[in-house]
């Protein structure tokens, strides 16, 4: 029997597999496709991901096949401005990387971690009891587990099974996406892209990269199946239809849809079985956040599992998953439904558009809306307390290295500017480091192992009524055993 069982092996699913086997839990990621899916749906890590990559020390791999792009921090629905000075974060930039790559590095990172990951598997059942999951595959096969998560995407099947409820707007608009080679002269396709843009905010084009070129175009209507991919002949249809030309498309590397539909799930746990990344919510791509609000649910559930597996997890921690990350997909759902609201071409949206446009030369505007898309605004609800409780830590300066090298492990973290406090018999879930940074106001703080701050101040005593809320009950006979300095 295994530990968890991880129903979809992309960007979410790899994520929570890596973040698992950082505690040693015995992983199984079951995908469906027998090859990994060339589909570019996704351009781009966003400042928070990026941050997530560098707290776990995988961020030189993607920076080597990334572009950053500084003022992507500062684009809404298409209204391109400055990034705001000072943001908060030593990552203000957008990592362009096409979603494929990202897929790749995600699941390097969880085999080299242990993880097992079998392609071509097929979830077809899960039935659960108080104590495991059982999970049937197509061909027959049927295997056990202490927890399942659903990271199977927005037609999620175990959602489904589950029967949890997904609310939200049915599509009305749908696009095709298609990775292409073509024929047309680079100048003369610049040109009628240009012009058509100028009418259609649907449309676009452009290279990517190996004499390969990405093209989106508006579908003719909303598919019966959109698990059916389009044609080649529908793409070329379509092109000619809003640009009057198919540019000469041929030998597509990849061809697939998206749509505007928007629905977040009623709840993300289900007895033993949870959700995760699309299963749990959908939303127009506007903005780019899908993948990396998949990637974040991933960080903030898998500790609080491996917690739980481990035997340490205080009552109500696999809960806060759902507490937690809930508000933060309604939050992208409106920020989508603003934005889609604002590229439409009726006389309203347009006149709400030249406002925006005009009040986003104001910087408190400006962070605002950077904020909201980058996840670098996030705080979740501690209770009463400083600011900067709830929030994630940047990546500060101490006098010896970066905050970021010491979070690799996946561990609590308490840093401790006073030298004077102690985290005896927590040892084996979180860190000491007696350290200080000029850029950290405040004598102490306690990081989760996701980097969010649980604990601000300098007095041990109430250190210790804060420890078990987030780490459990101190190891027993523990109590005489030196704090793990790092």
């Amino acid at each position: 029997m295994f530990d968890v069982i991880i129903s979809g092996g992309g960007p979410t699913g790899m994520m929570l597999a890596s973040e698992l086997r950082l505690h040693d839990v015995d992983v199984l990621v079951l995908e469906r496709d027998a090859e990994p899916n060339n589909a570019v749906r996704s351009l781009g890590l966003h400042p928070r991901s990026i941050e997530i990559m560098d707290q776990r020390g995988l961020l030189d791999r993607f920076l080597a096949h990334g572009r950053q792009y500084p003022g992507g921090v500062g684009r809404f629905a298409g209204i391109d401005k400055p990034g705001p000075a000072n943001f908060d974060t030593a990552h203000g930039y957008v990592l362009g990387i096409p979603q494929p790559v990202t897929d790749r590095l995600l699941a390097e990172r969880a085999a080299e971690l242990g993880a097992q990951i079998r392609r071509g598997c097929e979830v077809k059942g899960v039935e659960q009891d108080e104590d495991e999951v059982s999970v049937g595959l197509a061909d027959g096969t049927r295997l056990r587990s202490r927890w399942l998560v659903g990271c199977d995407g927005g037609r999620s099947l175990v959602r489904g099974l589950l029967g949890i409820g997904f609310p939200g707007e049915a599509a009305s608009t749908e696009w095709i996406l298609g990775e292409v080679e073509l024929t047309m002269p680079p100048d003369e396709l610049a040109k009628v892209a240009d012009k058509v843009r100028k009418t259609h905010k649907g449309f676009g084009i452009g290279p990517a990269g190996n004499g390969v070129y990405r093209a989106v175009v508006p579908a003719a209507a909303v598919a019966g199946d959109r698990s059916v991919p389009p044609t080649l002949a529908e793409f070329r249809t379509q092109l000619r239809a809003y640009a009057g030309t198919d540019f000469g498309v041929h030998s597509p590397r990849s061809l697939s849809r998206f749509s505007d539909a928007t629905r977040l799930a009623e709840q993300y746990r289900a007895g033993r079985v949870f959700l995760a990344g699309d299963a749990a919510h959908v939303h127009p791509p506007l903005g780019g956040q899908g993948l990396n609000l998949g990637i974040q649910d991933a960080f903030n559930l898998g500790w609080k599992l491996a917690a739980e597996v481990n035997g340490w997890a205080p009552d109500g921690l696999l809960d806060s998953y759902y507490v937690e990350r809930h508000p933060v997909a309604e939050d992208v759902l409106t920020i989508t439904r603003a934005q889609s609201e604002l590229l439409s071409p009726e006389p309203g949206p347009r006149a709400v558009r030249r406002l925006l446009t005009e009040l986003m030369d104001f910087e408190d505007v400006r962070r605002f809306l950077a904020e909201k898309i980058s996840a670098i605004g996030v705080r979740y609800d501690f209770g009463e307390g400083p600011e900067l409780l709830g929030r994630r830590l940047r990546d500060i300066r101490l006098t010896r290295g970066r905050l970021y090298e010491l979070t690799r492990e996946g561990r609590g973290l308490l840093l401790d500017q006073t030298g004077e406090l102690s985290v005896t018999g927590w040892q084996d879930r979180i860190d000491h480091v007696a350290d200080v940074s000029r850029e950290l106001d405040a004598p102490a703080v306690l990081l989760r192992p996701d980097g969010h701050v649980a604990w601000i101040g300098d007095d041990q005593t109430d250190l210790l009524r804060h420890l078990p809320r987030w780490f459990g009950d101190a190891a027993e006979g523990a109590g005489d055993a030196n704090d793990r300095h790092v």
